[in-house]
């Protein structure tokens, strides 16, 4: 019977280890894919992301730092090892995040329903999310 026992729990952390690396892939993932196409966008300076950044008041080349910091950021917290380079990559992309709402906000530029703060916040929340989720081998 005690064997039994010890199979279940054995098997309900199996599952919720599964769980989580799926959740945490899953978010890493979206989180990823849409701090990549920003960085892209603002180095190509595609779109509106020329008037994201001048409409506030920042000069044109902002948009080649930060397209470049979120690129490399998302280069560190998708490949293995380097954790310590990932716990930077984390904070970097989630002050860049928190730093584009306040500063729409602080400019009132809110875009149309707060577009440019709630995104930038959204984005923010996957970078908590991602950080949370992650593996003991992405840790320090």
């Amino acid at each position: 019977m005690s064997v039994t026992i010890a199979h279940e729990k054995n098997t309900k952390v199996e599952s919720r280890s599964i769980g989580r690396k799926a959740a945490y892939w899953t978010v890493t993932i979206i989180l990823a894919f849409s701090i990549a196409l920003s960085g892209i966008g603002q180095l190509m300076r595609y779109g509106g992301n020329v008037d994201l950044v001048t409409d506030i008041g920042f000069p044109l080349y902002v948009t080649n730092i930060l397209g470049a910091w979120k690129l490399l950021g998302v280069i560190a917290i998708i490949v293995p090892g380097l954790p310590r380079l990932k716990e930077w990559a984390y904070s970097g992309i989630f002050f860049l995040m928190t730093g584009a709402a306040l500063s729409h906000a602080f400019a009132n530029d809110y875009g149309d329903y707060g577009f440019h703060t709630i995104l930038p916040l959204v984005y923010a929340a996957l970078v908590i999310a991602s950080w949370a989720l992650r593996p003991k081998s992405r840790k320090l």
